[in-house]
Parts: C-alpha cells; structure tokens; sequence
C-alpha cells in the first residue's frame, strides 16, 4: 500500500523549518545565535551569529523563490558581518543565489552549508558596536522571560 503524499508547509512554516536547521548548524559550529537582531542601518538580520572569536556572521532565511525575488535589500547586509549566507529549504533553486555569497540548505532539524562566501573583515569600531547591542539585546529578552513585570528602562 502506497503513502498519501505529505502535506505542502506553508511559506511561514518553510521560514520557521529553515530558521531552525541553520541555527542548530550555526551552533554546531560554535556559535551563538541571536534571531531577528536589528542592524544600525534599519535592516533586521533573520540570524545574527557570533563565533568565539568575535566573527560576526548573518545568515537570510529564503523560503521561496518569491521570497528572494522580492528581496533587494540582502547587499545593506554586506557592511554589517564577516561573512554573509542564505539558508534556504532542499527544493529551493540554488543557482539563484549569487556565487559571493554563503549558501545553507537547512529544514527543521538541521542544515549544511555548501557554500561559504569570502570572509569580509569589519572594522574594530564597528564589530564592537554590534558586539554591544547584540549582548544588550540578548541581556533584555532572557530578562523579558524571567521577569513578567519587565520594564525597559534603556
């Protein structure tokens, strides 16, 4: 007796599956991971990662082809990280994603990456600053999940 075919994940549950597995990768790599990390240019890292020592890393989350399609914006990413990639799900068209930049295939339990793009080193003042708010944003959520009455005095 054949399977029923599985069902079709919609684009936000795709977006979630992916998020996860590349964050496990990054993890396994000895990094920490920090979601949704707002960039001093406006722009909002889906993965902000920071190795042991102090390499910063952004990793997009595309779930679709419409999902790329629409997104101009991944370049303002460049000046703000060491190394940038795209984590994308298995049937996603890889050759879409531009040669200088870091591709990740990952689903809800793990990634890979298959490749990585040119270490572009950021300048100390810059890495720094970024360092600050990442630890500062990361300091005021556990303290969000620890303190109900959480008041944000910053």
């Amino acid at each position: 007796m054949e399977s029923p075919p599985l069902p079709r994940l919609a684009r936000p549950d795709i977006t979630v599956a992916v998020c996860r597995g590349a964050c496990r990768l990054m993890r396994q790599a000895g990094q920490s991971v920090l979601l949704e990390m707002p960039l001093p240019n406006g722009r909002r890292a889906d993965i902000f990662a920071v190795g042991r020592g102090g390499e910063l890393t952004i990793v997009e989350v595309k779930s679709s082809i419409e999902d790329w399609r629409v997104d101009i914006k991944w370049p303002e990413y460049l000046g703000w990280c060491d190394q940038l990639y795209f984590a994308v799900p298995v049937d996603f068209p890889q050759p879409l994603i531009p040669d200088e930049i870091g591709l990740i295939v990952a689903d809800a339990y793990s990634g890979e990456i298959l490749r990585h793009p040119p270490k572009r080193p950021m300048a100390p003042a810059r890495r720094k600053s970024l360092l600050i708010d990442c630890t500062r944003l990361a300091s005021e959520r556990l303290a969000r999940l620890e303190d109900p009455d959480f008041i944000d005095f910053a």
